[in-house]
């Protein structure tokens, strides 16, 4: 979530943007209060949550570390919306017996944020960049949400309507709707390839972790491309298509490693190309 939860981040999307007003409230809260709100409705009703101690361990440590390093950074005191989406994020993603993963994942997170930056742009989603690197770096004491929602369509309900209402906000609908076109396209794909039936594949796509994935993460205005929507569907349909493919591995982090390997590598086009673009419109001036 994260994101950046900055994340979502995955799911961080309007820590730096000018304030707005939506209901009445700064629109830079709606992300967080709307974020919780999904946090209590799954961990009410399935107990997605390893323990409420290690999501605010998270959660602390990504708000003492964006203030200190923006302090540094800029000599500001920055708005923790981002910041408490990550550590949101982060404590609903990891999955750990103890109490460092949760703090180290925070902490990687916000670092990234202002350490993988390119024309002041960040290069990584930060919270997927930190669960990733927790996964890869400490499997054996770290393991992602996986757990289904089951059989209650009500409470799927109500986190699709929550997530909605963001990237509505965000005009971020092309982007989750590609991308779950995509899945259940290669779902078919690799049901076909390898036997198992068709709805065993394309169930993962139900389960709390896609929901945080498809409609905060990969929705992320700091870190999608910015040339156009078309560019934005590429990029997504190339996640899909790598995710298919470490699916085909047995890779069970495969939706995380594809946002991590073609995230970067189309953000750093979109900026070479937006550069571009830039210079010759200033040469034609």
């Amino acid at each position: 979530m994260s994101t950046n939860v900055s994340a979502i981040n995955p799911l961080a999307m309007a820590g730096d943007a000018v304030p707005t007003k939506m209901w009445g409230i700064d629109s830079r809260f709606i992300a967080p209060i709307l974020i919780t709100l999904i946090l209590l409705v799954g961990q009410l009703s399935f107990g997605i949550l390893e323990s409420y101690p290690q999501t605010l361990t998270a959660i602390g440590v990504c708000i003492v570390a964006e203030i200190i390093l923006s302090y540094a950074v800029s000599g500001k005191f920055p708005h923790l919306a981002s910041a408490y989406i990550s550590g949101i994020s982060a404590g609903i993603l990891i999955r750990s017996p103890e109490f460092w993963p949760f703090a180290l994942c925070a902490a990687v997170a916000i670092c990234s944020k202002y350490v993988l930056r390119l024309e002041g742009r960040h290069l990584w989603n930060p919270t997927n960049f930190a669960v990733s690197f927790m996964l890869f770096a400490a499997p054996f004491s770290v393991a992602s949400l996986s757990i289904q929602w089951g059989n209650n369509i009500y409470a799927m309900m109500v986190i699709w309507l929550l997530g909605s209402v963001i990237i509505y906000r965000l005009k971020r609908f092309h982007i989750t709707f590609t991308y779950v076109a995509a899945f259940i396209a290669f779902a078919l794909i690799r049901s076909l390839w390898t036997g198992h039936s068709f709805l065993a594949e394309v169930a993962p796509i139900t389960g709390p972790m896609y929901q945080l994935f498809i409609f905060f993460m990969i929705t992320d205005p700091k870190t999608t491309v910015r040339h156009s929507k078309a560019a934005q569907i590429i990029v997504v349909l190339a996640i899909a298509g790598v995710e298919a493919i470490l699916r085909l591995m047995e890779n069970v982090h495969a939706p995380y490693y594809a946002l991590f390997i073609v995230g970067p590598i189309a953000n750093l086009i979109d900026i070479y190309w937006l550069s571009r673009k830039r210079t010759v419109t200033e040469a034609a001036a």
